[in-house]
């Protein structure tokens, strides 16, 4: 499978993993707001080849029809059997002109984008600070705001903050979680490729209940004071790698690339 990747230090850790693995890929630049790549790759197979970098990069998979190109989502909220699961089950959807008529007061939400679009992070904010934000927004035109930045019609979540005690990220390929890492202990950041038991089988768990949601997709957990919750899904193509093992991922996706059925065993 051909693969095309955007230079960031990910990704370049990503390419250590794909020559070891023996599998060629080559370098591009995205040109902003525009999406064109810079050199132009030529595709010899548009049925086989995948892309790693920035979330934008799906604009150009589905334009030049390559496949699996990004494997995008449909957003996790939607995603009914994992409703009782879920971190912030309990949420308000609002969208970004909605957030500005809000009362602006120091009532803390937990507020990330509906769809998986990485127009912002999910965050903490008062209701004084998404007002702002908001309100930042709405005092542009439509046209006038880049491609892949909050818009006015911007679904997002809110959310009660939840104390969260460890946060994993998971890599689902072909139904199996083939790769994890610690990335959050307490309010500290820490990359280590470790998982607890019991956080590694409910992801697999997780995993079973929605088998047909994507063939690849990272799927972050967490352990709260409650139990072990889903924090979110995210586009493989566009997540972070923290302490993954790059060389499991990249021949796990390469196989689903090729249409080759897993043995990841």
């Amino acid at each position: 499978m051909q693969w095309i990747l955007q230079k960031f230090e990910d990704t370049e850790k990503l390419a250590v993993a794909l020559e070891r693995l023996g599998i060629t890929h080559s370098w591009h630049k995205v040109v902003p707001f525009v999406g064109e790549l810079m050199p132009a790759p030529t595709v010899k197979d548009p049925g086989s080849v995948v892309l790693f970098g920035s979330y934008s990069l799906w604009r150009m998979a589905e334009a030049k029809g390559w496949t699996p190109g990004v494997f995008t989502l449909a957003p996790f909220l939607t995603q009914g059997v994992w409703k009782p699961y879920l971190l912030n089950g309990d949420v308000r959807i609002l969208t970004v002109r909605e957030a500005a008529q809000m009362v602006p007061d120091n009532t803390l939400h937990f507020v990330r984008p509906v769809s998986d679009s990485k127009e912002i992070a999910g965050t903490v904010m008062t209701s004084s600070e998404l007002v702002e934000t908001s309100r930042r927004v709405l005092a542009l035109r439509p046209e006038e705001i880049p491609g892949g930045s909050l818009s006015h019609d911007t679904e997002l979540m809110l959310a009660a903050p939840v104390r969260i005690r460890k946060e994993w990220r998971c890599w689902v390929v072909d139904g199996e979680v083939v790769t994890w890492s610690l990335y959050k202990e307490g309010s500290r950041v820490v990359y280590r490729a470790e998982i607890d038991d019991d956080a590694l089988e409910f992801a697999r768990s997780i995993v079973e209940l929605n088998p047909s949601y994507s063939p690849a997709y990272v799927l972050d957990v967490c352990r709260t004071e409650d139990g072990l919750r889903i924090i979110e899904t995210n586009c493989i193509n566009a997540a972070g790698f923290y302490a993954a093992d790059l060389t499991k991922l990249a021949a796990a996706v390469d196989r689903v690339g090729r249409g080759r059925p897993s043995d990841l065993g």
